[in-house]
């Protein structure tokens, strides 16, 4: 499963280097802050938003008939349990960002401290988990979608807004919500239409 193999390398490459972390892991520390080139905070919200506009762009355009469409809908029901179960866990660890503290250790700081775990990093995993499970068998390359969540993780590192461990938690969860999204035998939205389907605008036209 490819969450084994991303957690995997992303905790081997960043463990490498953290010779005095802190946090559940032993490995969180501040990385230099860099918000330039590729890094640019506003790259990372514009991947986020164009994630997030194409998935329901795409579930409104093909419907809930087609292999695609319905691939579209687990992922609008994977990112909205991602949001959901991320938002609930930062206020209960109120953990503090790196940029307010340099100290992994810091939990349950109250009000203001939501760096734990990775809400954006879950947001995109949670989009491009359910394609991966679908078409990897035929389109070996879409595994390519993985470095978008990679990606976003490192640049949210860069910026000093997460430790380690809350995109490594971001990584779980996104493909944890876009796992169950995809096994369901009817996207959960798609549930409460009539007859549990969405025509499209294609068949529409």
């Amino acid at each position: 499963m490819h969450l084994r193999s991303v957690l995997l390398t992303v905790a081997c490459v960043w463990s490498g280097y953290a010779f005095a972390g802190g946090g559940p892991l032993g490995i969180d520390h501040r990385v230099s802050f860099d918000n330039s080139g590729i890094w640019k905070r506003s790259n990372q919200t514009a991947l986020e938003s164009l994630l997030i506009i194409g998935e329901f762009a795409g579930g409104i355009y093909e419907g809930g008939e087609t292999r695609l469409g319905k691939t579209f809908w687990q992922a609008i029901d994977s990112s909205l349990l991602a949001a959901a179960s991320t938002e609930g866990l930062k206020y209960a660890f109120t953990r503090t960002r790196p940029v307010q503290n340099n100290d992994p250790n810091s939990w349950f700081q109250g009000h203001g401290h939501y760096s734990f775990p990775s809400g954006e990093v879950a947001a995109v995993t949670s989009i491009v988990t359910p394609f991966v499970i679908e078409y990897r068998s035929d389109h070996p390359f879409v595994y390519a979608l993985e470095m978008l969540p990679l990606y976003d993780a490192v640049g949210r590192m860069k910026q000093q807004a997460h430790w380690q461990t809350d995109v490594l938690a971001g990584f779980a969860l996104g493909t944890a919500s876009g796992y169950y999204a995809h096994h369901r035998d009817s996207p959960l939205i798609l549930s409460y239409m009539p007859h549990g389907v969405f025509i499209g605008l294609r068949r529409s036209w």
